[in-house]
Formats: structure tokens, C-alpha cells, sequence
């Protein structure tokens, strides 16, 4: 049976980072936790994870925002499932807690960014999930 919890400590971030890293394959570990720390302090950054016969199978990263083009709102950074624990349900079980922590704070908007390439990402968070794709998301990286 599988559960899902919010990861508060650096034993937990690390145990998430070996699936955390099929997601974000630039970050070290050590970098990995150090910007997992300074967002949970500086930004209300959740760290959840879907756990199965006590492995960590799947893992989100979310924090509450307030813009002018969503108001108050969850933004989803990360998401990401084991490669080989892929297909059976797992993102939708983290988007779903991700949502119910959104009503249960008070927010009624849930946004993420996927990218370009990621057409099967696309399709699951359109047709399995309902989300609409409103906008593209740019960056700019600048010099040092």
C-alpha cells in the first residue's frame, strides 16, 4: 500500500534525491539540499513524497505564490516518478495531495511548467489531471 508524506528533514530530502535527480540530472546532492533548504525557509517550499513498500517512488516539490496573474496560488517545481515505477498512478497521486493541500491552505489555482519536449508530460497534465495550457514559460540566464 502506498502513502504520501511531506519530507521536513535532511534525512528525508536525501532519501528523495535519487529520484529527485531523474528529474533535475544537473544538481549534485549537496547543491540539491541546500536549495531544497533555502526554499522551504525563504519560499514555503514543500518537499512530498509517494512512498511504496517504504521506497520513495515518486516526489513533488510545490510553494504557495501570490501574482497579479493568479493571485494567490500553488506553484508545482517539481514532479517526478521513478523511471521504473512510471504509468501507475503515482504523479496523479502527488498532483492530487498537492491539490488537496491547495484547498486546505486556501488556494484555488495550481500552476507548473513542463518542457517543450515532454509530450507525454503534456498530455498527462491536459487530459488525466485537467490542467489548461495558458502560457510558455521564458528564461534568461545572466552572466556572473
Amino acid at each position: 500500500m502506498s502513502s504520501i508524506r511531506e519530507l521536513k528533514t535532511v534525512e528525508e530530502w536525501k532519501a528523495a534525491f535519487p529520484v529527485i535527480r531523474q528529474l533535475r540530472r544537473t544538481v549534485n546532492e549537496d547543491t540539491y539540499l541546500e536549495l531544497v533548504n533555502q526554499a522551504s525557509q525563504n519560499e514555503g517550499y514543500h518537499l512530498m513524497a509517494l512512498i511504496e513498500q517504504e521506497q520513495i517512488v515518486a516526489v513533488t516539490g510545490f510553494m504557495p505564490m501570490t501574482t497579479l496573474y493568479n493571485g494567490p496560488s500553488v506553484w508545482v517545481c517539481d514532479l517526478v516518478t521513478d523511471e521504473a515505477c512510471r504509468s501507475k498512478g503515482y504523479g496523479k497521486q502527488l498532483l492530487d495531495a498537492v491539490e488537496q493541500w491547495a484547498g486546505a491552505h486556501g488556494y484555488s489555482v495550481i500552476s507548473l511548467s513542463t518542457g517543450l519536449q515532454r509530450q507525454d508530460a503534456h498530455r498527462f497534465y491536459q487530459e488525466k489531471m485537467g490542467y489548461d495550457k495558458t502560457s510558455y514559460v521564458f528564461r534568461k540566464e545572466l552572466a556572473e
